[in-house]
């Protein structure tokens, strides 16, 4: 079966307002855009002010067109969500006054354990998917369960609905014993070998390796996943500083290193191809290392709150240049959203500002919506392919409408304006922005399109 994300479409025009974040806090507006898109979903021309404009010769006579009117409706990148545990989802919203252990042996093995059943493993992950896809997460970095099978069934949820993904099989061979693996090399070697066969360019969905965490994982295992991300160019995805006490452990089955970031780095698994998820507790040694080794950081506001782990110092990380993008970690974070995520993005680092009484700790809408695109991009190593509106990128968006959040013409900026870049119209719209962020739900997302091709249509229902 082909993906819809794969699958063959003409030449497209998109003619109307784009919105996104080409740099960390500048919002772009481009009001009466022409896009065109060609055969391969790839954007082969961005023409400001063409609202009214008729098809180039650039593109086909024969090229389909699609418009939307206003500022109310518009083009946004895809959301990344750069850490999200699949099998997890049915917990959503279920913690109680959990903190990361007792939730993980109370909610979180249980619920993972069930699914070695492939019934259940196609249940949840078609819904998780589907979710995701329907609030506009384009691309997602994905933790399954130990389990070969259904680790491919996530594999083919996302490939057969249209989702760009990294699928990592979650490596524990050091785990307790119900939920621990018996040949991890082997299951890993069978994961990859499914996606390759199912998508042999990795076009689409492709594998990540998930060692869990430095303290369920040895350390030749560990090696052997650094040397086969090398061999194969594959990325890593893995726990880091989640929480003092995870911290404090870990550190005591490691004498021989000084941090929790010199572990991994022990084991060859700092790179740049790595994404470290919620990094809440780093010291500057290990903020260096990372950065040093040019990885990525995940941050999940939401988890760290629901979980009471900590609050990451972003601020600290964007003035030192890391790489950070967002993530979910649904089901430590309650909601699929990736648009909950970034406003708990921004309340988060309020709460840092509260304490350190610094503005300047303080994160932007428009720097928490950066992470979410571009920042997450970046993470993922596709920054030059995702995440804004630009030639030779992919279009890889969702079509948000804001109309239901009730707006007031008094309080809204004009057509006109915008396109002339009046400064009082451009702070109207970035009012409008706000508020979608802080009131707005997966209702506003129309359409999501992944590699050029629409795979969510919401547009027809009222």
């Amino acid at each position: 079966m082909t993906s819809p994300a794969l699958k063959e479409v003409p030449f497209t025009v998109y003619y109307g307002t784009l919105v996104h974040t080409p740099t960390l806090g500048e919002l772009e507006v481009i009001v009466n855009a022409r896009v065109g898109v060609d055969e391969t979903g790839t954007i082969v021309y961005v023409h400001k002010h063409a609202l009214h404009g008729s098809v180039e010769e650039e593109s086909p006579k024969n090229a389909k067109i699609v418009r939307l009117n206003g500022f109310t409706e518009f083009f946004l990148p895809g959301f990344i969500d750069t850490h999200i545990h699949a099998p997890q989802y049915p917990n959503c919203g279920v913690f109680g006054n959990s903190t990361l252990f007792s939730w993980l042996t109370k909610y979180t093995y249980p619920v993972e354990m069930a699914l070695v059943d492939p019934m259940k493993a196609q249940q949840v992950y078609e819904k998780v998917v589907k979710r995701t896809l329907a609030h506009g997460t384009t691309c997602c970095a994905y933790y399954a369960t130990i389990h070969v099978e259904p680790t491919n069934i996530l594999a083919d949820s996302a490939y057969g609905n249209g989702q760009r993904a990294f699928i990592g099989r979650s490596c524990m061979d050091c785990g307790k014993p119900i939920y621990n693996d018996e040949d991890g090399e082997g299951s890993t070697l069978a994961v990859i070998n499914h996606i390759r066969e199912k998508d042999p360019e990795y076009a689409l969905i492709k594998p990540i390796l998930a060692p869990r965490n430095a303290n369920k994982c040895s350390e030749g295992f560990m090696k052997w996943l650094a040397a086969k991300s090398k061999e194969l160019g594959l990325p890593i995805e893995t726990h880091l500083s989640e929480t003092e006490e995870e911290v404090e452990q870990i550190m005591q089955m490691f004498p021989h290193c000084k941090t929790y970031a010199e572990i991994y780095d022990y084991h060859n698994l700092l790179t740049e191809k790595t994404i470290l998820g919620h990094c809440v507790f780093l010291s500057e040694e290990e903020l260096a290392l990372i950065n040093e080794r040019k990885c990525g950081i995940s941050h999940c506001p939401t988890s760290n709150s629901c979980l009471t782990s900590g609050e990451a110092r972003l601020r600290w990380m964007l003035d030192n240049n890391t790489k950070v993008g967002l993530g979910t970690d649904v089901s430590g974070g309650f909601s699929p959203s990736m648009l909950t995520t970034a406003r708990h993005a921004v309340l988060v680092s309020r709460h840092v500002a509260m304490k350190t009484k610094k503005d300047h700790d303080k994160l932007s809408v428009n720097e928490a919506l950066y992470l979410a695109t571009l920042g997450g991009a970046n993470v993922i190593g596709m920054g030059d392919s995702l995440g804004t509106f630009a030639v030779g990128k992919k279009w890889e968006c969702q079509q948000i409408n804001i109309e239901s959040l009730d707006l007031f013409d008094f309080l809204n900026p004009s057509l006109e304006g915008l396109q002339a870049q009046n400064l009082d119209d451009l702070s109207k719209f970035q009012d409008l922005i706000d508020k979608w962020v802080f009131n707005g739900d997966d209702r506003n997302v129309r359409r999501v399109y992944v590699n050029g091709r629409c795979v969510v249509d919401k547009s027809s229902l009222t």
